[in-house]
C-alpha cells in the first residue's frame, strides 16, 4: 500500500474511534496546514462533512489572509466553526507589544482553549500535532488524558503498543486525540499536493520569503525561500536542516519554552 494510503487510513480510523467513544467532540482547527488536513481526513472520514464543530482559538494577532481563508471555507465546507477569544486577557491589556510570547501564548491560547472546553464541555478534542514537529509532541499518544484542569503529565500517558489504542476513558476525562502524530511535514505536504488541499498562501514563496508555520503575526518569521509552488516545497523539504518552527518566537523565548506550555495545556 502506498505509504500516505496507510497514514490515511490510520487517521480516519483514528478519527471514526474518537467519534465512537466520546460524545462531546470538537476538532481545533488554526488554518495551518496540518489541522486542515486534519478537518480534510475528517470529511472523508464521514462522507463529506465533519459531523463535530470545528474550534478556532482566536488571539486576534492572526495574519489577514488566514481569516479571509477561514472564513471562505468554513462556508464552503459547511463546517460548525465555533471562535474562542479570551476576551478577559484582552480587556487586561495581554499583547505582544508589552508582554513576552510565552505569556501571551498561555493567555491567548491556552487560557482561551481552557474557557472554550469548561464552557462546552468536550471530553474529546482532535488536534493536528505530529510528533516530528517538536521535540515535546514526540512524547505524545494518539489518545492523551487530560488532568481536571486539563494540563498535561507527559509522565503519565497509557502504553500504546502494536496500534492498540486506549480510548475507553470515564465520560468526565478530557482526551487529546492526535490523528496525524505519525505524519511527517513532507508527508503533509505530498498529501495536500495529492488531494489538492487548498492552503494559506503564506505558505508559498513570495519575494524570497516563506513561512513554514502559521501562528500569530507579530511572532511569527518567515524563512528564505524560492519555493512557491508544492512540487518547489516538497524539494526544498527533502534538503533543508532547517527547524520547521525556526519563525516562532515563542519557542525560542525561554528554555524549554514548549515543554512548559504544553504541560499547560497548549495545542
Amino acid at each position: 500500500m502506498d505509504p500516505l494510503d496507510k497514514l490515511e487510513n490510520q487517521s480516519i480510523f483514528i478519527l471514526r474511534e474518537a467519534y465512537k467513544k466520546f460524545d462531546k467532540l470538537a476538532v481545533l482547527w488554526s488554518m495551518g496546514k496540518d489541522s486542515t488536513v486534519l478537518l480534510w481526513l475528517a470529511r472523508k472520514a464521514f462522507f463529506g462533512r465533519v459531523p463535530f464543530p470545528a474550534v478556532h482559538i482566536d488571539t486576534t494577532f492572526k495574519f489577514p489572509e488566514m481569516y479571509a481563508y477561514r472564513e471562505k471555507y468554513a462556508k464552503e465546507w459547511d463546517l460548525n466553526l465555533i471562535v474562542g477569544t479570551n476576551e478577559e486577557a484582552l480587556a487586561r491589556g495581554v499583547n505582544y507589544e508589552t508582554t513576552d510570547p510565552v505569556t501571551v501564548c498561555h493567555q491567548m491560547k491556552t487560557v482561551g482553549l481552557q474557557q472554550m472546553i469548561a464552557r462546552e464541555k468536550w471530553n474529546g478534542l482532535i488536534v493536528g500535532i505530529r510528533r516530528d514537529e517538536d521535540g515535546t509532541r514526540a512524547k505524545e499518544k494518539f489518545f492523551s488524558p487530560r488532568n481536571i484542569d486539563f494540563e498535561w503529565d507527559y509522565k503519565d500517558q497509557p502504553p500504546e503498543l502494536w496500534n492498540q489504542f486506549q480510548s475507553d476513558y470515564d465520560k468526565d476525562t478530557h482526551v487529546r486525540i492526535h490523528p496525524l502524530l505519525e505524519w511527517t511535514e513532507i508527508d503533509v505536504w505530498r498529501y495536500v499536493e495529492r488531494e489538492n488541499i487548498p492552503m494559506v498562501s503564506l505558505y508559498f514563496a513570495k519575494n524570497g520569503k516563506r513561512y513554514r508555520t502559521l501562528g500569530c503575526r507579530p511572532i511569527t518569521k518567515p524563512v528564505d525561500s524560492d519555493a512557491d509552488t508544492i512540487e518547489k516545497i516538497i524539494e526544498e523539504l527533502k534538503n533543508t536542516k532547517i527547524s520547521e518552527r525556526v519563525g516562532r518566537e515563542q519557542d525560542h523565548s525561554q528554555r524549554y519554552a514548549m515543554q512548559k506550555l504544553r504541560a499547560k495545556g497548549y495545542m
